[in-house]
């Protein structure tokens, strides 16, 4: 019998996990996902559970200091995810089977003292190192002013990109030229690869707080319609560049925010081509819907009266400078975080010993 999850793969849709716990990740790979993400929050939330303790004790027993720690410790954890997923990249010959390491979300904190020229600088620097030797490690750039002037040479040295925080088409134009630049600037585009993340519910989030007048239609659909019309672009940029391989949209933020909201509200409005990035929450919801069955709607549109209403009381340029700013602290802030528990686990772990 055939399960939700393998319904919703067999339309089309590449299944990531927005997730690097070990745990999950094999229980996913036996669901059929592919592919899988991490980002400060995942980290801080696998340091709490006391599972990895004996990792930072070896890690701080090497005399590095807190930050050097949390990002060997995310090494090792994308490393041991890249394992899992690595037969995957062969069968697929580079087409699948990633999981995505994000740069320091410190580099574009609002006040932090860099020019957008050096942090461009310092995303290229890292995504050199953190690629390093990983041939199914995807790095995160996010599409702000410095990461996405650090595409070209990021893409141009060889590295596999995934664009993340996309909530316009302006950003997603932008970083995808970035991206191509780069990528005619290799010897061949045999390996090249980049996706796309978009960001999904967090735009309704923002219509349902800040565009009260949108009618009952349309209200709870513009994340949804911004990313079919994003991943309809980026379908037709491609379709005469003749890459090896699919340079595919990731289909991200899809778990629901409201309670009344279905769990597959966003999974089942994208099924049928690219990626989705889903948590290991709406994952286990989706396989417990008894029945439930996917069709291809990545290419449905609600009406055209929906869609000229969006367009008309949707200021996309607003919401992308709003989005994006608490994006930014979204990720710095657990980032922030993520360094304070480490600290607190190495005073815990010198008072046991």
């Amino acid at each position: 019998m055939t399960t939700p999850l393998q319904s919703l793969i067999s339309t089309g849709t590449k299944l990531w996990l927005d997730s690097v716990d070990p745990e999950a990740v094999e229980a996913n790979r036996a669901l059929g996902a592919t592919g899988a993400t991490s980002n400060p929050v995942i980290i801080s939330d696998l340091i709490k559970t006391g599972r990895f303790d004996d990792e930072l004790a070896k890690l701080m027993g090497q005399g590095l200091d807190d930050e050097d720690v949390a990002w060997h410790i995310t090494d090792e954890l994308v490393t041991r995810a890249e394992a899992v997923f690595a037969p995957v990249f062969d069968e697929t010959k580079g087409d699948d089977g990633y999981v995505s390491f994000e740069l320091d979300p410190l580099i574009d904190e609002l006040d932090a003292p860099l020019s957008t020229a050096e942090r461009s600088a310092k995303y290229i620097e890292l995504g050199k190192i953190w690629a390093e030797g990983h041939t199914n490690r995807m790095i995160k750039v996010p599409a702000t002013p410095a990461g996405i002037g650090a595409l070209e040479e990021l893409v141009a040295s060889g590295v596999t990109v995934n664009v993340t925080l996309i909530f316009s088409d302006r950003q997603y134009r932008a970083a995808r030229d970035a991206v191509w630049a780069g990528a005619q600037r290799r010897a061949n585009l045999d390996k090249f690869k980049s996706v796309y993340s978009i960001f999904i519910s967090r735009i309704d989030v923002y219509t349902e707080q800040q565009v009260s007048g949108l009618s009952d239609e349309a209200q709870g659909e513009v994340g949804i319609v911004n990313a079919k019309r994003i991943w309809q672009q980026n379908q037709n940029f491609w379709a005469d560049k003749n890459t090896t391989l699919a340079q595919e949209m990731i289909f991200a933020s899809t778990g629901t925010k409201k309670p009344e909201d279905p769990k597959d509200k966003y999974v089942a409005a994208l099924a049928g081509s690219d990626i989705q990035t889903n948590p290991p929450s709406t994952n286990a919801a989706i396989q417990e819907m008894e029945g439930k069955t996917f069709s291809r709607r990545v290419d449905e549109l609600p009406a055209e009266s929906v869609l000229s209403e969006i367009d008309e009381k949707v200021d996309f340029e607003q919401l992308e400078e709003v989005l994006m700013r608490e994006g930014l602290q979204k990720f710095s802030d657990p980032q922030r975080a993520l360094l304070q528990l480490i600290q607190e686990k190495r005073s815990a772990l010198v008072a046991a010993d």
